[in-house]
């Protein structure tokens, strides 16, 4: 265990808690998911900012830290379905695409193919977690409206999650 696994720890740990406050609705609920949100996406950046800089980097790491990424984004946007903050099919083409890159990343893998990730790749995570964050807090506060900004950034979000995915598969079909 070292810091860097710590905090990707962190970010797994801190899925359920956020899920229960989704459960609770309510403005000061959503508000404090999104504040959690916030923090387990700086953890996202450190976690591998410590382990590059202070050579940390290890075998549970590489494992732990798209798996706690995925489980952070799919968790939230499945809990978001329901109190009608995102709409089923963007949950599922989204959550899809990292499914399809994790099993072709995978496969790749045992074919001695590496598939970087690129700028697209990125961005999409970037605009996804714009768009999470004010659709975490939804409601109306001090005349901002949450749910329309997050709305916004979702489908730029959906944009580059289906662009960085068609990327991989011709990356991958390209080094095959």
């Amino acid at each position: 265990m070292n810091l860097a696994n710590a905090l990707t720890i962190s970010r797994i740990v801190v899925v359920p808690v956020i899920v229960i406050l989704l459960i609770i609705d309510g403005v000061i609920p959503s508000v404090i998911a999104a504040i959690l949100f916030i923090a387990a996406t700086i953890t996202d950046y450190l976690d591998g900012y410590f382990a590059r800089k202070y050579h940390m980097e290890s075998d549970l790491g590489k494992l732990l830290d798209p798996l706690a990424d995925k489980l952070l984004i799919a968790s939230v946007m499945i809990m978001l379905i329901p109190m009608g903050r995102v709409q089923a099919w963007i949950a599922a083409i989204i959550i899809g695409r990292e499914l399809a890159v994790t099993g072709l990343r995978s496969i790749a893998s045992e074919k001695h193919i590496i598939i970087a990730a690129n700028w697209l790749g990125k961005y999409k995570t970037a605009f996804q977690c714009a768009a999470l964050i004010p659709l975490l807090i939804h409601y109306p506060i001090l005349d901002i409206q949450f749910q329309l900004a997050g709305e916004f950034f979702l489908w730029i979000a959906l944009f580059f999650t289906v662009w960085s995915g068609f990327d991989y598969i011709y990356n991958y079909i390209k080094q095959m």
